[in-house]
């Protein structure tokens, strides 16, 4: 769930700082950019990102000696596949003894198994801080099909990198190496969560360009069907799914639960979209289009109207200096805690009110979640067929609403689906 930060490491600026940042990166991130232009329209077999996990530092208890089997579903169809496995956040080395990819089935099941290697050698130990990338193997990956990806860990340091809130049954075996077993016996302990696993590449024949939902746990799916594939991310999918030709896109989830738009706090809910923009937005040139969505923790956690706003221009100025364009969101109603009382709702409105009337002039459009959700009988809390329960989180409907609110034909669109009249499947969020 969403929650307070203990730290308050806010990075805050003026209008002038605001324009020495802008115009840094214009002038440091102009091959950026036209590496961007570049991977838009060239349409021929590449690498993309088929599926992405935000981190943050968790504990590492229980792994140790035991094999991870986590199911992701990768969001296009490709001939090839590597991982990208992280101990970005680990506090010392991680050792992974062997791994494995193979299609992926109901349970812990695997069938066709790929054995993985990192520069041609079976396990890996990735030093604290880093990620590495495997070998790629060949593949046959079809959007919306499950992967299942073993790990064997042999030596775990005390804090990992992990997503925390997966909204998906990943698998521990007991101890020993069981990278290969196709059948998922000995995978006794379920777990809710994405440790090590950052990312699955594929190399795609003709690439869908992609769009970044970053955030909270709004992003993340908190309120969702466990393992129901019914996120906003998943339901923005959909409809881009729909739509069919060029608007068909690749939805890559970068929610974080519990993340706030100020404050790093990689312990509880992450680094701040800001800090990771690199690690979840600026390494995947096929990104166009980027939303944030965020606000309602750095409510919770004190912060000013005045404080989110800021909070929101800057990333959006990051975001353009980029070379992508940026979506901001108004920042939905609650009635949990500090965010439902007076004070609380008067720091929403004076967000909402500002990404409303003046949001466009530093992003290239705004989207009103507030008002797709709000009770019309009270819009100060969530409509009760949109509300999962806790005053906070959407239900599924809620997260159909959201996804629905985003205009379809203002996302920047997949040029080269638009060739040859290609139409290819788009899978869920995840």
């Amino acid at each position: 769930m969403i929650g307070t930060s203990g730290g308050r490491t806010r990075v805050l600026g003026g209008l002038a700082v605001l324009a020495t940042l802008a115009m840094a990166a214009l002038a440091g991130g102009c091959a950026r950019a036209q590496s961007i232009a570049t991977a838009a329209t060239s349409c021929g077999a590449s690498w993309v990102t088929g599926w992405h996990a935000s981190e943050q530092s968790v504990p590492g208890d229980q792994l140790a000696g035991r094999t991870l089997r986590m199911q992701a579903r990768p969001q296009t169809d490709g001939t090839q596949v590597r991982l990208r496995l992280s101990n970005r956040y680990g506090d010392g080395p991680l050792v992974i003894a062997a791994m494995t990819v193979a299609r992926g089935g109901s349970g812990p099941s695997a069938t066709d198994v790929v054995p993985l290697r990192v520069a041609g050698l079976a396990g890996v130990t990735i030093l604290a801080g880093q990620d590495v990338l495997t070998d790629p193997v060949p593949v046959a990956v079809t959007a919306g099909v499950p992967l299942a990806v073993s790990l064997f860990l042999v030596e775990v340091p005390t804090r990992i990198s992990s997503h925390p809130v997966a909204l998906q049954s990943a698998y521990l075996s007991k101890h020993g190496d069981a990278t290969t077993s196709p059948t998922g016996a000995g995978f006794d302990t379920t777990l809710q969560s994405w440790p090590v696993l950052a990312g699955i590449d594929v190399l795609a024949g003709r690439p869908a360009a992609s769009v970044v939902l970053i955030g909270d746990s709004l992003v993340d799916g908190v309120g969702s069907t466990p393992d129901g594939q019914d996120r906003l991310t998943d339901a923005l999918a959909a409809r881009l799914r729909g739509a069919g030709g060029d608007r068909t896109m690749t939805v890559l989830n970068a929610g974080l639960s519990r993340n706030q738009l100020l404050d790093d706090d990689p312990n509880d809910g992450g680094d701040s979209p800001q800090t990771r923009f690199d690690a979840d937005v600026g390494g995947e040139p096929a990104t166009r289009d980027v939303l944030l969505q965020a606000g309602t923790n750095d409510i919770e956690a004190g912060a000013s109207a005045s404080e989110i706003v800021d909070g929101l221009a800057r990333f959006a100025d990051t975001v353009r200096a980029s070379g992508r364009r940026v979506f901001l969101v108004t920042i939905p109603p609650s009635t949990l805690s500090v965010r439902g009382t007076p004070l609380g709702a008067a720091v929403r409105d004076e967000v909402n009110d500002w990404v409303r009337t003046r949001g466009a002039t530093r992003a290239d459009g705004v989207v009103d979640f507030a008002a797709a959700l709000a009770d019309p009988a009270d819009p100060r809390r969530l409509r009760p067929a949109f509300d999962s329960g806790d005053g906070l989180h959407p239900s599924p409907a809620g997260y159909r609403a959201l996804a629905d609110a985003i205009p379809v034909q203002a996302l920047s669109g997949s040029p080269c689906l638009a060739r040859d009249g290609a139409t290819p499947v788009v899978a869920e969020g995840r």
